[in-house]
């Protein structure tokens, strides 16, 4: 029977529905938590903390386990918690409200005799809503009301007497809405109070540990990496995650089906076409169904693909209402990758053949919008190669292919590519995929087509970015031939043309230039013009760019270490070299090869230190260099640098054949050749031919400083002591020499004075030579010069100058008689490089060798590498020892 006001019922009516039927029980009890639930106690901490605010929203997509977290977490409270499951059927205020009055009745807050229930179906009386929200008020410990699914609840009306009551309940009530969708309370304003506590989705998603966690209560025990993809590819999803579980365990191998299952043929399906698909209007299925071509969208872009001009309301509606669809800010959105795939196979079997033409709308839209990544992916994945590559070179892009960060996707990408595609954009593609691969003669088959096209072109402004990135792969071009004038043609045409293009365009695009830049000086480098290279890769090493070019700039440094090297200075070789391997690792560029050339240069650097076993070492990382270059600096640069470990292993006819690399250029390299020829006369000299070992050397001239010494010491060794002498007064060194051609030299005029008996000018050119050698720990020189030397390092003042780093022992006492004997005892050098003393130091703070690789930014093979170095020189095998000993040398 009815109250007076005609809102409420007695209690005799309370077994009863407004509506006349009974209550349905199953929506006051706590959903049941199967023997598979994982407890993730993150949540439970923090819903227990909401409990200080009136009202918690636990927001998520389907399948996002928020119902059972929540009632798992209202299961262990100690205060009564009333539990109603709505339903459509609710929206009716007087139903909606009866079975909350039912609710809070089941769980112990309202008294079995209280009166109050609603008895209209259609409303709910203003007085009846206040005295159950003074009735709450009023109680001595609160009572928390869990409202499940309250996304089906879309009255407006039940909404405004819902937070009637909240706001009037006081600290009596706490409310707790479990919803895939906002619910129709001014959340804003709970928000702005600091009344509102929010678990969302990304909260609710599972991290790797729960994943794996999960896993292991389905029986299945993965690895990390394994339950990492898994939780990368389900976003975390509760429903995904167990679903995946439950068909992984009837699988032979649960890993690899969890790696390789097809989402759009499993239960996963079923649950999102069922929760998400399934109900939509026409509409919403075709937005969703052509958006799944794409890795992210705005509306407009979804516009272009549906030809309609309605899909950011679309959009907004449905990532309102957690339909899988993630919002990732600036009006970008991305589709939940299980949906994605799923919608994707949907779309072939609804729209067959609208995949390619979907492809293309993207593409073209995002050519105008300015995204190039995204247009290369999608102008591939539709077919239209020459919409991609046109992108690429018109974007100045095409150096992109070069630079070792996204080299290998873009060749992957254009790997597809057909004889249909025949722009000269595509040939320019073609032709730098060749020449990236060395593939020369297809490389410049294809570059003459684009030229020929060119030439026959007007001069379009249209082909400005064409003709610009057709001068990079001529200069690649005569880098790999050898061909300095072709070079420095296009670096000219190249200053031309970026006249005319936008600085904007270039300034996004500095590998391109950079990249020409290095190329110019390598062959510059090949020509000897040593100082009109350093003057263009000096402006490439100091170029910034970030990633973009981070292997121009490792190249860059490669080549000038070089120059430093031949040059004749070790030290700064040594440490230029260091710059290119580290700015090439700290990106994480696999074997580039200005990383490689920087290793050759530090392997002949170890060899003129007479630090063999570090040679070999740094050498055994560039093995794989001349079947990758086919590029004349960095293969003469390691035929130098095997040819003299070779010769002084004592392997003559090895190293007589290494100093040749398999090379064909346009031009001779005048160092190339010297340093051959030097090496081929030195193992002719060990082989005992000192005329055909003369012979040899008719090339090497003074304009090589560093291998006219060489030389100079084979013809006094050879019994030409005037032809060495003029050998060295034909030097022109101009002051850019280093100490490599003082200290030999020194040693040249030394042996030919003791040989003439002036022993006194003998001994102060060597102890020239040991003062300007010891800066650079120079060895070599003085272990090749041969038995005449050794009485002279004897002497106490010159082994006092020698002692720590080229001999040891105890000088001669004063007026003690000099004995020959056998040549002077190497030390283990105590000097350690920079980089050395930076590992030592945080192997003195007990780091390992992976912590010291991450706080140097290098690889862990490079600090092994290091360590072995510091190991030797100090003499030690452990790390302990090697610390207490560079305390003892005062190196810490």
């Amino acid at each position: 029977m009815g109250s007076s006001d005609g809102t409420g019922r007695s209690p005799a009516d309370a077994d009863s529905d407004p509506l006349g039927g009974p209550y349905l029980r199953t929506r006051f009890a706590l959903p049941a938590r199967p023997a598979t639930f994982l407890r993730r106690q993150r949540l439970v901490v923090h819903l227990n903390q909401a409990l200080r605010s009136p009202l918690t929203v636990v927001n998520g997509a389907a399948g996002a386990g928020k119902t059972l977290l929540t009632a798992d977490w209202a299961a262990g409270l100690r205060f009564p918690a009333a539990w109603l499951t709505v339903e459509t059927g609710d929206h009716p205020p007087g139903v909606f409200w009866a079975y909350v009055f039912e609710s809070l009745r089941v769980c112990g807050a309202r008294a079995g005799d209280t009166p109050g229930a609603p008895a209209d179906p259609s409303g709910v009386g203003h007085r009846l809503l206040a005295s159950l929200a003074a009735e709450l008020n009023a109680l001595d410990r609160p009572v928390v009301l869990v409202l499940d699914e309250y996304d089906r609840m879309t009255n407006p009306e039940v909404a405004e007497q819902l937070e009637f009551v909240l706001h009037h309940a006081g600290p009596g009530l706490h409310l707790v809405l479990v919803t895939r969708t906002e619910p129709l309370l001014p959340l804003h304003r709970y928000r702005a109070s600091g009344e509102l506590t929010e678990v969302r989705g990304s909260e609710l998603s599972f991290t790797t540990e729960e994943a794996g966690a999960l896993l292991r209560l389905h029986g299945l025990q993965l690895p990390e990496h394994a339950a990492s993809a898994l939780v990368d590819r389900t976003r975390g999803w509760a429903a995904g995650l167990r679903l995946s579980a439950l068909a992984a365990r009837e699988s032979t191998d649960p890993e690899r089906y969890l790696k390789e299952f097809e989402a759009d043929h499993s239960t996963v399906a079923d649950f999102l076409l069922a929760e998400v698909l399934r109900g939509r209007t026409q509409e919403d299925q075709d937005l969703l169904l052509r958006i799944s071509v794409l890795d992210r969208f705005c509306p407009d872009l979804a516009d272009a693909l549906t030809l309609r001009t309605d899909a950011g309301l679309l959009l907004a509606g449905l990532h309102g209402e957690n339909a899988f669809i993630e919002r990732l800010g600036h009006s970008w959105y991305r589709l939940h990758p299980l949906f994605r795939e799923i919608l994707r196979a949907h779309l072939r079997e609804r729209l067959p053949g609208a995949e390619a033409e979907l492809h293309l709308r993207a593409a073209r839209w995002l050519r105008r919008s300015g995204f190039l990544a995204e247009t290369l992916a999608h102008g591939a994945a539709g077919g239209d190669f020459d919409l991609a590559a046109g992108a690429l070179v018109d974007d100045l892009a095409l150096g992109q292919l070069f630079t070792g960060l996204r080299s290998d996707a873009l060749a992957q990408l254009f790997a597809g590519m057909g004889p249909e595609a025949r722009s000269p954009a595509s040939d320019l593609v073609r032709a730098a995929g060749a020449l990236a691969r060395r593939d020369l003669d297809y490389g410049l088959n294809r570059l003459r087509q684009v030229q020929n096209h060119l030439s026959d072109a007007e001069d379009s402004a249209d082909l400005t970015a064409t003709r610009l990135s057709c001068t990079l792969l001529e200069a690649l071009a005569a880098r790999l031939t050898g061909c300095p004038s072709r070079a420095e043609q296009a670096a000219a045409t190249a200053e031309e043309l970026r006249r005319d293009l936008p600085d904007h365009l270039l300034d996004e695009h500095p590998e391109l230039t950079s990249l020409l830049l290095v190329h110019v000086g390598s062959v510059r480098l090949w020509e000897g013009r040593f100082d009109d290279a350093r003057t263009v890769l000096t402006r490439v090493a100091g170029a910034r760019g970030g990633p973009a070019t981070v292997l121009p700039r490792a190249e860059s440094l490669g080549h000038l270490a070089l120059i430093d090297y031949l040059n004749g200075w070790l030290g700064r070789a040594e440490r230029t070299a260091l710059a290119a391997v580290a700015e090439a690792e700290r990106a994480g560029l696999p074997r580039p090869p200005g990383a490689s050339l920087g290793r050759v240069v530090l392997t002949a650097v170890a060899v003129d230190r007479q630090e063999l076993d570090q040679a070999r070492a740094l050498l055994a990382g560039t093995d794989r260099l001349p079947a990758r270059e086919h590029d004349p600096v960095p293969m003469a640069g390691r035929a130098l640098a095997v040819s003299r470990l070779l010769l002084d292993d004592g392997e003559t006819d090895a190293a007589a054949k290494a100093a040749e690399p398999a090379v064909s250029a346009a031009v001779t390299s005048p160092w190339a050749e010297s340093y051959a020829a030097v090496v081929r006369s030195a193992a002719c000299l060990a082989d005992g031919r000192p005329d055909e070992a003369v012979r040899l050397l008719q090339g090497v001239g003074g304009d090589q400083p560093v291998c006219a010494v060489e030389a100079a010491g084979i013809q006094v060794a050879a019994g030409r002591p005037r032809a060495a002498v003029e050998l060295l007064d034909s030097v022109r060194a101009e002051g850019r020499t280093g100490p490599a051609v003082s200290v030999g030299a020194a040693l040249v005029r030394a042996r030919v004075a003791q040989e003439s008996g002036d022993t006194v000018t003998a001994r102060r050119l060597v102890a020239r030579a040991l003062l300007d050698a010891r800066r650079e720990r120079l060895r070599r020189p003085f272990l090749q010069a041969g038995d005449w030397i050794e009485p002279l390092l004897a002497t106490a003042p010159l082994h006092e100058l020698a002692e720590g780093w080229l001999a040891s022992g105890r000088p001669p006492a004063h007026g003690e008689p000099v004995r020959p004997g056998p040549d002077p005892a190497l030390l283990v050098p105590v000097e350690l490089s920079g980089r050395e003393r930076d590992v030592l130091r945080r192997l003195a703070r007990m780091m390992s060798a992976e912590e010291i690789a991450a706080d140097l930014y290098v690889s862990v093979n490079t600090v092994k590498t290091h360590l072995k170095s510091v190991y030797r020189k100090l003499a030690v095998n452990r790390r302990g020892d090697a610390v207490r000993r560079a305390r003892d040398l005062g190196l810490l």
